[in-house]
């Protein structure tokens, strides 16, 4: 009997112990503001303007990735505004309705905020 209380004993402390850095570890909305930026400004650049058209970024006379990187502080304000934050203290649900221009189509985002760690997993364009 000794034994099985010693055992339900280390269980709990490993359990609060767990609880306790989790919720230490709980990403904030700014941080994943700043991962969001990043993942949307990192997307956009590898996929986005890698299949615009040559003649088409001649015409606008600028680099597309040049475009992506001074729409930066303009994406983190739209997240900002279009992002609403659960959270259920050891982890954090992010769900962002993302649309930064008419030009450019919006996207629903669904990310989980753990250990310090952000894991997307839906993704999908509106």
């Amino acid at each position: 009997m000794k034994a099985l209380t010693i055992m339900a004993y280390t269980g709990a402390a490993g359990l609060a112990i767990s609880g306790v850095t989790m919720a230490k570890t709980n990403p904030s909305q700014t941080e994943y503001e700043e991962y969001a930026v990043q993942r949307l400004t990192q997307y956009l650049k590898e996929d986005v303007c890698k299949k615009t058209p040559k003649f088409l970024e001649s015409l606008i006379h600028s680099n597309c990735q040049k475009m992506v990187d001074s729409a930066n502080p303009r994406m983190k304000e739209v997240l900002a505004l279009t992002t609403q934050r659960q959270d259920f203290i050891f982890f954090s649900v992010y769900r962002t309705d993302f649309q930064l221009s008419d030009w450019i189509p919006s996207y629903r985002f669904e990310t989980v905020g753990a250990l310090n760690n952000f894991y997307t997993y839906t993704a999908e364009q509106q």
